[in-house]
């Protein structure tokens, strides 16, 4: 893997991790999020924040691996 795409997996990674909390917490305060306990509405995108957070993780991990690999190939 390339030097570029690596960092641009870390990119995403981050990327991932700066918008999805923030998304949440917009979620969050919804009114149609919350009525006598949480809503199909915020559950469903509960379960999107969540699985976009691993995905953006195990892509960051990736693209970190792609870059300690280009140092090692470039010594």
């Amino acid at each position: 893997m390339s030097k570029p795409v690596s960092w641009f997996l870390v990119a995403f990674g981050v990327w991932s991790w700066f918008i999805w909390p923030n998304f949440l917490r917009n979620i969050w305060s919804d009114p149609r999020s919350f009525d006598d306990g949480p809503q199909a509405f915020f559950l469903v995108h509960l379960v999107l924040v969540v699985v976009s957070l691993v995905f953006g993780t195990a892509i960051a991990v990736i693209g970190v691996r792609g870059v300690r690999g280009a140092r090692r190939r470039s010594r």
